[in-house]
């Protein structure tokens, strides 16, 4: 059975076997048929399309030098003229991620059909309205689902099929609201689903929920009476006039203040600027939402060692939580650098 539809495979440097991270500023290229992972995705259809050619772009050549190689992809699109763009699948890499999401938006323009493949944490899956993004596992161990996935949907695409409700087609949401008819009111389904689960037999919720990831605690401090404290506050704290320009909500930073010096945070000195609380009794005494002054008080009286000379603050509220983790992960390294034993992580 001759293929129904021709496609066009997007890959970075390290899929398409070029190199790791010492090659990911290599420019736009094209090479006929499938490559790298375009091989399990050429089976994955199964007869039904093909995969013509495979463009291939480095990471660092996307994020750097966006439009430009933006402009180069496009072109090619324009001369092969396929049926359907896919891309990646990417997993969990955030560069990966945005440059596949740039490419389908390029094919778009130019009214092809595009089709991509991440995990949803993804940096590439955070502002999805516009894509159809198939949701795939955290790294390559995942290649064979994502890549049946995207061969699903591409046929569609390519056949010009309406997609059903994203959880049934196996794609991230991208927050379209249909109007139809489940059959059953809500309350019976509702109930079968309470039935189901206290019988512990299978059933899928209509809310969409995915829990929190959970992270094991770290082992006590032994000895508080030597230990070096730091601070750190996802409340807002700013210096008085906030000259540092802190945002309010959806952090991309945080700011490290000395506080060496300091034995109490004053309200003279220091505010408050974040959009998830009432910011006035923190002005008042911003040692709410970074304690300073209590711990002068127990470093004062030997119940610990030491305050560590500098605090980190930012504003947690609306931070994606790919950014927040980076985020922490930064602080806690600069954390162990200064010797720090035990930090007191203070929230709203």
């Amino acid at each position: 059975m001759a293929p129904t539809f021709r496609a066009v495979h997007y890959i970075n440097q390290f899929f398409a076997g070029i190199g790791g991270e010492e090659q990911a500023n290599v420019g736009v290229s094209v090479t006929a048929g499938p490559l790298g992972p375009g091989r399990a995705l050429q089976q994955a259809l199964a007869g039904k399309g093909e995969i013509a050619a495979t463009v291939v772009c480095g990471d660092n050549t996307l994020s750097e030098r966006p439009d430009a190689a933006r402009a180069e992809i496009a072109g090619h699109l324009k001369r092969l003229k396929p049926d359907v763009v896919i891309a990646g699948p990417a997993f969990g890499s955030g560069r990966y991620g945005l440059a596949c999401a740039e490419v389908c938006r390029a094919a778009q323009s130019l009214g092809i059909p595009a089709v991509t493949a991440m995990h949803p944490d993804n940096p590439g899956a955070l502002k999805r309205a516009d894509l159809v993004i198939v949701s795939s596992g955290e790294s390559a161990a995942s290649m064979a689902q994502a890549a049946a996935g995207l061969a699903r949907i591409a046929l569609k695409l390519a056949r010009k099929e309406a997609l059903g409700p994203a959880e049934q087609e196996g794609i991230l949401s991208r927050g379209v609201r249909v109007v139809f008819d489940r059959g059953r009111p809500g309350y019976e389904r509702a109930l079968d689903m309470l039935l189901a689960k206290l019988h512990g037999k299978p059933y899928v919720s209509e809310v969409p929920f995915r829990a929190p990831e959970r992270v094991a605690p770290a082992a006590p401090v032994r000895d508080l009476t030597r230990a070096k404290i730091g601070l750190v506050t996802t409340g807002g704290l700013v210096r008085k006039g906030n000259p540092d320009k802190q945002v309010a909500a959806n952090a991309t930073r945080y700011h490290r203040h000395s506080v060496a010096q300091l034995e109490r945070l004053s309200p003279q000195e220091w505010e408050a600027y974040h959009a998830g609380y009432f910011n006035h009794i923190v002005n008042s005494n911003p040692n709410y939402i970074l304690p300073l002054s209590f711990l002068r008080d127990l470093e004062s009286q030997k119940r610990i060692g030491s305050v560590y000379e500098y605090m980190y603050a930012l504003p947690g509220v609306s931070t994606p939580v790919h950014i927040a983790t980076q985020l922490g992960k930064s602080i806690a390294e600069d954390l162990k650098a200064g010797g720090v034993d035990g930090a007191l992580l203070v929230a709203t």
